[in-house]
């Protein structure tokens, strides 16, 4: 029989609300790991809370408003529609689990995730990020997280972590329907795509951070499943922040580049996130859309991320299956 099992569903996480001290809150946690920002901390931690925790906060509670739903934020509600449809197709296929969500900055925490799964008995746990692409920015920095919650448990699980499902056939597949879905409700087919990603600094990617190359990887799949040809399409990088260069072509940019170029009908997906979030919904589908219009462009169709479609939640319990084999019949 098998023992039971957790599994933890890590997010970057997301602030408590859209206000300026609970996002000041969130961006001190986040802003201050050293996987995200790694500049001597003489020279970032003055900054940090001497310029842009005075600063940011205000503006992004101010965007954060403009995403949030009845129920809260929209990636911390996505995360757990996930978590619960990837435990119900386990379930059942008789695996006994549990899957909770843990937000690597803010809440529910790492700690507090794995704190029910161990009271509730689970004796062996898997990690299922929610980065298809691994960036030690995101996944590296949830592994520390994790690893920094287990230090404090006396009894520690046996644990094993999903590895990056950046070209897995079942999550490009899930990406490939997400936009067919959107194609056949536009009147025209569109005259390009955009896959947009979050960029990283490329400093970082120049350090050895795999990252690039698995978005060019997941790209390449996609474009394979969709049948699109090489100038079909174009892989860009979003949400830079600071001053040093980051991986290029900049969405923004290239957004307003199209639409000088007279582009009417442009598709944009973000195959980087598995949850609508802040980037996805007003960066591209607010901002960007404004962007490109701005600049002489027609309309912008944002494809939803893969979120708790019907498809993406059996790729994640496939995938979860397949990582467990030897834990369950």
């Amino acid at each position: 029989m098998s023992e039971r099992i957790g599994i933890l569903v890590a997010q970057l996480g997301t602030p408590d609300a859209p206000t300026t001290p609970a996002v000041r809150t969130w961006l001190r946690q986040f802003l201050s790991d050293r996987r995200v920002v790694d500049l001597n901390r003489a020279v970032w931690l003055p900054i940090l809370h001497g310029i842009v925790l005075n600063t940011r906060p205000a503006k992004s509670a101010e965007l954060y408003r403009k995403v949030w739903t009845a129920d809260g934020s929209p990636l911390l509600n996505i995360t757990r529609r996930q978590a619960a449809g990837m435990q119900q197709r386990l379930a059942a296929d008789g695996v006994e689990c549990r899957a909770e969500v843990a937000m690597r900055y803010g809440n529910p925490s790492t700690a507090e995730a794995i704190r029910k799964l161990v009271e509730w008995g689970a004796e062996r746990i898997l990690l299922f990020p929610m980065y298809p692409q691994y960036s030690a920015a995101t996944t590296g920095s949830t592994y520390d997280d994790v690893f920094d919650a287990l230090k404090t448990l006396r009894f520690v699980p046996a644990l094993r972590v999903v590895p990056p499902y950046f070209q897995d056939a079942s999550y490009i597949d899930a990406l490939a329907q997400s936009a067919r879905d959107r194609i056949a409700g536009l009147p025209e087919p569109p005259d390009k795509v955009i896959l947009s990603f979050h960029g990283i600094p490329q400093r970082y990617a120049a350090l050895g951070d795999p990252y690039p190359e698995h978005c060019m990887a997941t790209a390449k799949a996609l474009a394979s499943a969709m049948d699109w040809a090489g100038d079909d399409y174009l892989v860009t990088f979003q949400s830079r922040f600071g001053r040093e260069p980051w991986l290029l072509p900049y969405t923004d940019a290239t957004l307003a580049s199209l639409g000088r170029q007279g582009h009417r009908n442009l598709l944009v997906l973000c195959p980087g996130f598995t949850a609508d979030c802040l980037e996805t919904i007003d960066e591209i589908g607010n901002l960007g859309h404004e962007q490109f219009r701005g600049a002489g462009g027609g309309n912008l169709h944002l494809v939803e991320c893969v979120n708790d479609r019907a498809d993406w939640l059996d790729a994640m319990s496939a995938i979860a299956r397949r990582e467990l084999a030897g834990w369950i019949q």
